[in-house]
């Protein structure tokens, strides 16, 4: 039987990084099913979900925590992998307004009021084109119940600040 594991990585960025993980999980008998991995300040991060035989996920574990001595730290947790039961449709939004300290935490604050859950979330600061002013941009891919109303959520998202600027698609 197969089990589902889910690994977080942190490194100093430097070549080779994914190929050593990569070997580790493939030595194992494990299958990279999925990732999301980049690179910020100086340093890599990744999240992985990989299946492994149950038997041999102990082994995977102690073989993984062994690449501390290169300087890579990964986590692992087990990902359970029981199908969601209550009908979902996945929605993009993107949004640019003016950065200020918070605003983070008050869009995540609208989305989780609505109940909507975050799936991805890409953010950066970049200057304004006629001044420099640091612009806030975000794309996040999100999960609602089916019948959610995107407009409430554009509501709830454009009163945050009225510099905001919220487009919201069906993926």
């Amino acid at each position: 039987m197969s089990k589902f594991l889910i690994l977080t990585i942190i490194a100093d960025d430097k070549p080779g990084i994914v190929e050593t993980i990569a070997a580790t999980i493939a030595d194992q008998g494990g299958n990279w099913l999925e990732s999301r991995m980049s690179h910020m300040a100086g340093k890599f991060a990744g999240i992985l979900r990989i299946s492994i035989a149950e038997e041999e996920a102990n082994s995977l574990r102690i073989r993984l925590s062994q690449l501390a001595t290169q300087g890579i730290s990964i986590g692992v947790e087990v990902s359970a992998e029981a199908g969601d039961s209550i009908a979902t449709k996945d929605l993009t939004l993107n949004l640019v307004g003016n950065d200020r300290p918070g605003i983070v935490k008050e869009v995540s604050q609208a989305l989780a009021n609505m109940g909507v859950n975050v799936l991805e979330l890409t953010t950066n600061c970049e200057s304004a084109p006629m001044s420099a002013d640091l612009l806030f941009k975000t794309e996040a891919h999100l999960r609602v119940p089916k019948g959610f109303d995107a407009d409430a959520l554009t509501d709830a998202l454009e009163a945050i600040s009225n510099d905001l600027m919220v487009e919201i698609n069906l993926d």
